[in-house]
């Protein structure tokens, strides 16, 4: 075994090498940071580990559930989850707590915007530099000319853009907040109706050109109306803070080699 992957054990069982560059597969790591997703890797398998240690320590048997339509849990999954179903207790979240995240910031809690904008497309994929630049050039030459002649768009939509609404003069129909990429939304968000934005804009689908035609700023929600929504966010915000203090807890007492917990993933040397 390298220096570079240590053997690693919880409690007298070892986690191979194999298993942690498996796991590893299913975390990111920044580019300068090689060792980085083997190290979350071998950290996530340690606490998997623990957790069935701790089902077999309470004699539980797999009782694999449906976790969606043709998926279910394996074994291991449905022991580690009975765990956490008796071992971790989350704190109850409070009517007052609710209402605290309503009060500080009620403008965040609002019915979608709606957008009734038109585009003319110039298509080119993400990685193909040669395509993004040909396609710039020609949506600036186009935008020139639309926005000397607004009444245009919708001819210019029907005669050069890549999207099917140019059957339709480029108008896209209704849509709402979410319904577009960010950088296209982010324009909806600023265009009022009747303008034309000044810029084209680039997304990952190419370059577009973006006219707001009719936009309807959402309805400020009641709090009883969010209650619910903002209930359930604070529950999986204890739950998660009460399972990596469960967690931590199970490390702090384990006999574990090969592997730090006590710096920082990105951290480690």
């Amino acid at each position: 075994m390298s220096a570079l992957m240590p053997a690693v054990s919880v409690n007298g069982t070892e986690i191979t090498s194999a298993a942690i560059a498996a796991e590893a597969q299913n975390h990111n790591a920044p580019a300068d940071k090689p060792g980085y997703a083997w190290r979350a890797a071998a950290r996530a398998l340690v606490i998997r580990q623990l957790m069935l240690d701790k089902a077999a320590e309470f004699g539980f048997a797999p009782d694999p559930q449906e976790l969606a339509p043709g998926k279910v849990e394996t074994d291991e999954e449905s022991l580690i989850r009975q765990v956490a179903e008796q071992e971790i207790d989350a704190e109850p979240v409070s009517d007052d707590a609710c209402q605290a995240i309503f009060d500080k910031q009620p403008e965040l809690f609002r019915s979608p915007d709606l957008f009734q904008p038109a585009h003319i497309l110039f298509p080119a994929k993400p990685d193909d530099m040669a395509a993004r630049a040909e396609a710039k050039t020609n949506a600036d030459m186009i935008l020139a000319k639309v926005l000397d002649n607004p009444k245009t768009f919708g001819t210019l939509a029907r005669e050069v853009s890549a999207c099917p609404s140019k059957e339709n003069g480029g108008e896209l129909g209704q849509l709402a907040s979410g319904d577009t990429v960010p950088e296209f939304e982010e324009v909806l968000a600023i265009l009022n109706p009747g303008e034309i934005h000044p810029e084209v804009v680039s997304t990952r689908f190419g370059f577009h050109i973006i006219r707001m035609d009719e936009k309807v700023k959402g309805d400020a929600l009641p709090y009883d109306a969010v209650k619910p929504a903002i209930r359930q966010k604070l529950e999986q915000v204890a739950w998660i803070k009460a399972a990596n203090t469960y967690t931590r807890d199970l490390v702090e007492s384990a006999e574990i080699t090969g592997i730090d917990f006590t710096t920082p993933i990105g951290d480690a040397a």
